[in-house]
């Protein structure tokens, strides 16, 4: 999730994908996300289990915010907001 295009980013993982952007987007859960206005699907990645989307996640909160832009903008040059065409 993200604010705007090289703004601030938040890396979850939620079994239930469209549900919790929606969440994130209508500023339903406080926290992070809703705090600093992140409501932009900008990437996602697919697991089959939990547990590896949850190790994924973990590493790429360690990698260097470079890395995650760099990552991003691989699949998402302009950062276009991806909610719709998951929904």
């Amino acid at each position: 999730m993200a604010d705007r295009m090289r703004g601030t980013l938040y890396i979850g993982v939620t079994g239930q994908l469209v549900r919790r952007v929606w969440e994130h987007r209508e500023g339903i859960v406080p926290g992070f996300t809703s705090k600093y206005g992140l409501k932009r699907l900008v990437w996602f990645e697919p697991f089959e289990g939990m547990l590896n989307a949850i190790q994924r996640e973990k590493s790429l909160k360690r990698w260097p915010r470079e890395w995650k832009i760099n990552l991003i903008e691989r699949e998402n040059p302009h950062w276009d907001d991806l909610y719709d065409g998951i929904v």
